[in-house]
């Protein structure tokens, strides 16, 4: 019943001063001395303060926590703050004041909002970073060979930094559209030599890589430097070979022609074999048509030059025959004279003993027509100065005569043509003596660079003009002493005159003529092609296949090639007036 009561107390609140009554009361029912309940008392104080002092250290602990969370916080914030190096889209909180628990929840927010910038800036780099690295592995040729994304670099998530990383994209993905493109490029050039060589295209481009062929899509294809290297060559070696290929079809095409040409091919034949000659003269761009140039069109062509060729020593002597026609109508066209039938004869000897190949004969006929036509390239500018100077003279010839034409001025049909033409042959008779400088010029010039003499139809040229030279001075003199005559006999007149006061009739002696005048010298004269029909007699027949309009020319050339003015005309027919004999 006594501990009921004792325990009745605890029942209501329960403080420390009411616990330490009822332990009175125990103690005073028990009857403990006061030296025991001294002792329990220290011991109950002792114990109070223990407990304080866990408490107090727990809520310094705490508070120590909650210092590191909040300096965490702030250094998180700060770092957040730095590495997204942007605070105008976040604001962040004044954390100097306010207890510590309000300071973490105002930094809260902000670091939260931070943290989710973070992670979407870190996704952000990592994608670009990605692609930076992808498109430098195709770059590089290693794209298969890099494992996992790339690490980010935390402390700089910038926006500066990711704009910087946008623009080295930028520049890549760029890059590799122009890569991409020459790829392209170089793969259609591909395509078409082989086209055009007749070789397999996809053999050839999967070789170079295997992601070149039609099946890949565009942007699966290989970009990397091995790739455009490789391509490169392999275009390089493509060209070489079309180029060497089109060199050696030009080269049969050339001699079948030739060959066709000696062996009088006919048309129908030549036809079979146009898409080879066709490119005789095209470049190595120009020939695009596919398989125009394949090894087995080439070889087709070799085995027809090899049947020509066999059939062409079979008609040696029809071919060689041809070849000396072609090299006598050269020499003929450049009046330089040769012996026909000794080089006949020799070549039917050579032929018929059988000691020269076929193939020599015509190669060294060959070399000897191509050695001609430099002759006669050589020789071109003086044989046109020689025919302009011909025909300035034939111009001369028929001015002399039409001065001598006492009908010359009557109005007969034509008469008006006449005089244009003798007013155009007055001026280019002026200008012989001009050419027969420059032509003598040109020839010694010639003479002294080749050491020979220059020959025209095996007369010497320079022979030929030196004699035009003294003809014409010759000539020059007969008039001179022809107008002395003249002056000499109106003088007589003038004093027959006076003595007689009349003039005397002027009466023309038929046999006049026989001894003045341009061909007073027995037919000999200053033409040039006179000259040259003179020695041509002498020196034997000339050759079948000279020019029909200059052995004309040379067979009707007039008597006289000496240039005279107006003047010298009307005294050249004047001069024709009977000479009084002297007194």
């Amino acid at each position: 019943m006594a501990v009921t009561e004792a325990e009745n107390p605890l029942v209501g609140e329960i403080t420390c001063g009411s616990l330490l009554q009822k332990l009175q009361e125990i103690w005073d029912e028990v009857g403990e001395s006061d030296e025991e309940r001294d002792k329990m008392l220290l011991q109950i104080e002792q114990e109070c303060l223990d407990v304080y002092k866990r408490k107090v250290e727990q809520a310094a602990k705490s508070r120590a926590q909650l210092l590191q969370a909040l300096s965490d916080a702030k250094l998180e914030l700060s770092t957040l703050v730095s590495a997204l190096g942007d605070k105008s889209f976040i604001s962040i909180p004044e954390t100097t004041l306010g207890t510590i628990n309000e300071q973490l929840a105002a930094i809260a927010p902000a670091l939260e909002q931070l943290l989710k910038q973070k992670e979407e800036r870190v996704k952000e780099f990592s994608d670009i970073q990605s692609q930076i690295q992808k498109i430098c592995g195709e770059i590089a040729g290693n794209a298969s060979e890099q494992t996992g994304a790339p690490a980010v670099d935390e402390s700089d998530l910038s926006l500066k930094k990711l704009n910087e990383y946008q623009v080295k994209l930028q520049e890549l993905q760029k890059e590799k559209s122009d890569r991409l493109h020459k790829v392209l490029e170089f793969v259609s050039t591909v395509h078409d030599l082989c086209a055009v060589l007749g070789m397999d295209f996809f053999s050839t481009v999967t070789e170079v890589h295997p992601s070149l062929d039609d099946t890949t899509g565009v942007q699966s294809k290989s970009i990397s430097n091995d790739t455009l290297l490789r391509l490169a060559e392999t275009v390089s070696a493509l060209n070489e070979d079309k180029k060497q290929r089109l060199h050696k079809l030009q080269e049969l095409a050339t001699q079948l022609i030739d060959l066709w040409n000696l062996m009088d091919t006919p048309e129908e034949e030549r036809i079979l074999f146009d898409h080879v000659t066709c490119h005789t003269s095209a470049s190595v761009d120009g020939v695009t048509v596919p398989g125009a140039l394949a090894l087995d069109l080439i070889e087709q062509a070799e085995v027809e030059v090899e049947r020509l060729d066999q059939l062409k020593a079979s008609r040696m002597k029809e071919i060689a025959f041809k070849k000396q026609v072609e090299l006598e109508e050269i020499f003929a066209r450049a009046h330089i004279e040769i012996d026909p039938e000794a080089a006949r004869e020799k070549i039917m000897a050579l032929i018929d003993s059988g000691n020269v190949e076929p193939t020599e004969l015509l190669a060294d006929m060959d070399n000897q027509i191509a050695k001609a036509k430099e002759e006669v390239l050589s020789r071109k500018e003086i044989l046109d100065r020689v025919e302009k100077w011909m025909s300035a003279c034939e111009e001369e010839s028929w001015l002399e005569d039409y001065n001598r034409d006492e009908n010359r001025y009557n109005s007969s049909r034509g008469a008006h043509l006449n005089l244009k033409r003798a007013e155009k042959a007055r001026i280019l008779v002026n200008k012989i003596p001009g050419m027969v400088d420059t032509l003598v010029a040109k020839t010694r010039a010639w003479e002294e660079d080749r050491g020979i003499s220059f020959s025209y139809d095996g007369v010497p040229l320079l022979a030929m003009l030196d004699e035009y030279a003294m003809l014409r001075q010759e000539r020059e003199e007969e008039k001179r002493r022809l107008r002395d005559q003249k002056k000499y006999g109106e003088q007589q007149n003038t004093e027959q005159e006076a003595i007689f006061s009349s003039k005397p009739s002027p009466a023309r002696p038929s046999g006049t003529k026989k001894v003045v005048g341009p061909r007073a010298n027995g037919g000999t004269n200053g033409t040039p092609s006179r000259r040259l029909s003179l020695n041509a007699t002498q020196n034997g027949s000339r050759s079948a296949t000279k020019d029909g309009k200059r052995d004309s020319m040379k067979l009707a050339a007039p008597a006289n090639f000496v240039a005279i003015s107006k003047e010298d005309a009307a005294s050249h027919v004047s001069g024709t007036d009977p000479v009084p004999a002297s007194p």
